[in-house]
């Protein structure tokens, strides 16, 4: 599958904004970028492994809100963070 990286985050993955990995949920997709990109989890999900609030998770441009959504190999997660500011 692959991971669209918004640019907010492209700094943890060496500026690459898509990523292939093999993941059978979210949660692992996004315990697989961890392990590519350490630090890159913490920015997407809290401590209680929910969602942060300005991020938003879209599996072939569904939103995604719970993290045992169940991925194939020919999906596509795009990875969107929020603006914010005045």
């Amino acid at each position: 599958m692959t991971v669209h990286l918004p640019s907010a985050l492209r700094s943890y993955s060496a500026q690459q904004s898509a990523i292939e990995i093999n993941a059978s949920t979210l949660a692992d997709a996004l315990t697989e970028l961890d392990r590519r990109f350490p630090g890159i989890r913490f920015r997407i999900v809290t401590e209680q492994d929910t969602v942060r609030p300005h991020i938003r998770l879209f599996v072939n441009e569904r939103q995604a809100f719970d993290l045992q959504t169940a991925l194939r190999h020919d999906d596509e997660l795009h990875i969107v963070c929020a603006l914010s500011g005045g």
